[in-house]
C-alpha cells in the first residue's frame, strides 16, 4: 500500500490568510472557547492519539477551538506521525475541520552521534528512544507504516509548514492561543526564533515534558520529550510566557489500570476509536496482564494536559518553580529538567506551575467519557 503524498508547497499570502480565517471553525461556534494548537509527535492511539480524540470531541461540544495539529518528530519520525495524525482526524470524521501541519524532522542539535556520546558518558538507562529506536534516519514514503485501518484517503496535509502556521495563528489571535506542547519542542523553538514578536502574544503553553524531581524515562535524568531536543526545550522554557509543566513527577502517579482499560476497550459501544484503543493498548491488558502480571498498569501522559486546560482543578498539587533544561550535547545529563524554588544567581528563568498530583478518579471519568463517545463525530 502506498503512503500518503506529503509534498510541501509554498502558497501566497492570500491563501495563507484565507486558511487562517477558516481554521478553528469546525464544530464550535463559541467565541469564548479556548483556542488551542496541539504540537505533537503524533501516534495512532497511544497518548498523543488519545488526546487528539479528546480534543476533537470537546471541539464538537463547543468547548474548544482546535486551530490545528502541528506534527514534529519524536515518538515517530515526522512523516510517520503526519500519516497517523491525518488518519486520526479522518477516523473521527474531523478531517476537514481540524487541519494537520508538518513541522520539523530533526532536533536542532541532538543527532544520533551525540546521543551515542551521551550513552558512553553514562546516560543509558534502558529507556525510551522513540523514533531513534525504529531507525536512525527518517523513513521514505515507501517505508511508512499504515495504521491498521489504512492511510487517510480524504484528509490531506496542509501546504503551510507547521512553524509558519504557529507564527501566523498566534499573530492572528493575540493572547488567545494556548499551545498543548506534547512532543519535542523543535517546532515551537523555531517559530519563536523566526518571529520573536510572537512570544508575548502566546496566552499559555501547557507541556507534557520534563522530570523535575524524579528520574527520567529515557536516560537516568531526562524525560523523553525534552531529551529529544534539549536545545529547543531550554530555549522555549526560558521565554517569558505563562507556562504549566505536566512532568513525569505527576504522570508517574496517574496509572491506567485494567478496569479503566476495560471500560473503553470492552464498553457498551464499539467505535473506530475503541477498536484502535484496544489494538494499541491491549497487549498489556490481555486478561492475564503483561508478562503474566495481573496488576499491569500503564502511565498516562499527554492527556493530562487537556484535562488541565479544561479545568486546572484537576491538578490537586501544584508548585511554582523556576524550571530549566540542561543543554550540554554529549553530557550524560543532557536534556535533564531542573526546578528551582528561587531564581538561581545569574540566571533568567521563568517561574511556572509544575503539576505534582492529579485528581485521578475524576480525570478517568473525563478520559473514559471522551474516548467512548460516538464516532464519526457529528
Amino acid at each position: 500500500m502506498k503512503g500518503p503524498t506529503m509534498q510541501r508547497r509554498t502558497f501566497g499570502a492570500v491563501l495563507a490568510g484565507l486558511a487562517l480565517a477558516l481554521q478553528g471553525c469546525g464544530g464550535s461556534d463559541d467565541d469564548d472557547a479556548p483556542k488551542i494548537i496541539i504540537d505533537s509527535d503524533y501516534n495512532t492511539m497511544s497518548d498523543d492519539g488519545q488526546l487528539g480524540v479528546m480534543a476533537a470531541q470537546l471541539q464538537a461540544e463547543g468547548k474548544l477551538q482546535v486551530l490545528g495539529i502541528t506534527v514534529v518528530s519524536g515518538n515517530k519520525w515526522l512523516d510517520q506521525g503526519v500519516a497517523e495524525a491525518l488518519k486520526s482526524m479522518e477516523r473521527l470524521g474531523m478531517g476537514q475541520r481540524i487541519p494537520v501541519y508538518a513541522g520539523e524532522n530533526y532536533a536542532l542539535s541532538h543527532d544520533w552521534a551525540t546521543i551515542e556520546r551521551e550513552i558512553a558518558a553514562g546516560a543509558e538507562n534502558d529507556g525510551y528512544y522513540g523514533a531513534w529506536s525504529v531507525q536512525k534516519t527518517a523513513p521514505t514514503a515507501a517505508e511508512l507504516t499504515a495504521p491498521s485501518d489504512g492511510f487517510a484517503t480524504t484528509t490531506t496535509l496542509q501546504a503551510q509548514h507547521a512553524v509558519d502556521f504557529l507564527i501566523d495563528s498566534i499573530k492572528a489571535n493575540p493572547r488567545e492561543v494556548v499551545i498543548l506542547a506534547i512532543g519535542p519542542l523543535t517546532n515551537i523553538a523555531k517559530a519563536m526564533r523566526k518571529a520573536p514578536e510572537i512570544v508575548p502574544l502566546i496566552k499559555q503553553i501547557i507541556y507534557m515534558g520534563g522530570a523535575v524531581h524524579v528520574p527520567g524515562n529515557t536516560t537516568k535524568t531526562a524525560e523523553f520529550n525534552w531529551w529529544f531536543d534539549p536545545e529547543a526545550a531550554q530555549y522555549v522554557v526560558r521565554q517569558p510566557v505563562p507556562q504549566v509543566v505536566v512532568p513525569l513527577d505527576v504522570t508517574d502517579t496517574v496509572l491506567l489500570t485494567t478496569p479503566v482499560y476495560n471500560r473503553i476497550a470492552h464498553g457498551p459501544r464499539e467505535t473506530a476509536v475503541t477498536k484502535q484503543f484496544k489494538e494499541v493498548m491491549g497487549p498489556g491488558f490481555n486478561g492475564i496482564g503483561f508478562e503474566g502480571d495481573p496488576n499491569y498498569t500503564l502511565n498516562v501522559w499527554d492527556t493530562l494536559t487537556i484535562a488541565y486546560l479544561m479545568d486546572p482543578a484537576y491538578a490537586t498539587e501544584v508548585s511554582e518553580e523556576y524550571v530549566d533544561v540542561v543543554n550540554v550535547p554529549g553530557a550524560a545529563n543532557n536534556g535533564q529538567s531542573i526546578g528551582y524554588a528561587t531564581q538561581p544567581a545569574g540566571a533568567t528563568l521563568q517561574k511556572m506551575k509544575v503539576v505534582k498530583k492529579f485528581d485521578n478518579a475524576r480525570f478517568f471519568e473525563f478520559y473514559v467519557d471522551l474516548l467512548t463517545r460516538p464516532v464519526p463525530i457529528p
